[in-house]
């Protein structure tokens, strides 16, 4: 799946140069220096694809996530999943790497939509790169 997704006067698509990083604020410093400062290397390496979201009339950004491959250790598995899988020392999986919103949007639901966007692109892309499942990198026991 690639372009722009539109959702409720918001649009989710890659994040470029033209998107006004600056303004960003989530309210925990990790993931706002991160896309500030980080979130374009990372693409620019193929690290990650930072998606991003905003209004449909502005560039501001009201929150972001990021995907990237990744691999799952069998031993990571429940035993029942294993037991379907072939006996490979990994599968391969998509990791949600970071996940933010704007502080101001709290509870609006964005955050729901953003998380749904990202499982549907994970999704759409295991048609041309397999992937098992899709990880999050949560960044405590709250998120």
């Amino acid at each position: 799946m690639t372009g722009r997704v539109r959702a409720r006067g918001y649009v989710v698509e890659a994040l470029d140069r033209s998107h006004d990083r600056a303004s960003f604020t989530c309210g925990v410093e990790i993931l706002d220096r991160y896309f500030k400062t980080q979130a374009r290397q990372d693409a620019r390496r193929r690290i990650a694809v930072p998606f991003v979201l905003r209004e449909e009339d502005s560039k501001a950004i009201v929150g972001y996530y990021t995907l990237s491959a990744t691999g799952i250790r069998l031993g990571q598995l429940p035993q029942a999943v294993v037991r379907r899988l072939p006996a490979y020392p990994m599968v391969p999986a998509t990791l949600l790497g970071r996940l933010a919103i704007d502080q101001r949007l709290r509870g609006t639901g964005l955050g729901e939509h953003l998380l749904l966007d990202a499982l549907h692109r994970s999704w759409i892309a295991s048609d041309n790169v397999a992937s098992f499942a899709v990880l999050v990198d949560a960044k405590d026991e709250a998120a």
